[in-house]
């Protein structure tokens, strides 16, 4: 997680959380939805897609990426 996207306008039906600048593999960057409460310089696990929308009950707002999860560790090697 790279930094917060600030916005002064919310849509209904999205619950609380924040709009999260992420890095991905190769460092391209998406903004991401997250009810985490995520900070910067963690490692995030996203989803995208249908399948981030999904996680929203009734209609789903129009978020495509969502932060489903805090990577503690990683192995290495």
């Amino acid at each position: 997680m790279t930094g917060n996207v600030w916005s002064t306008k919310r849509i209904d039906g999205l619950p609380n959380g924040a709009f999260l600048e992420v890095e991905v593999d190769g460092g391209s960057r998406l903004v991401a939805f997250d009810v985490l409460g995520s900070g910067v310089g963690e490692t995030v696990l996203v989803a995208q897609g249908s399948v981030a929308a999904a996680w929203f009950p009734g209609t789903p707002p129009p978020v495509d990426a969502l932060v489903i999860g805090a990577i503690d560790s990683q192995p290495t090697g």
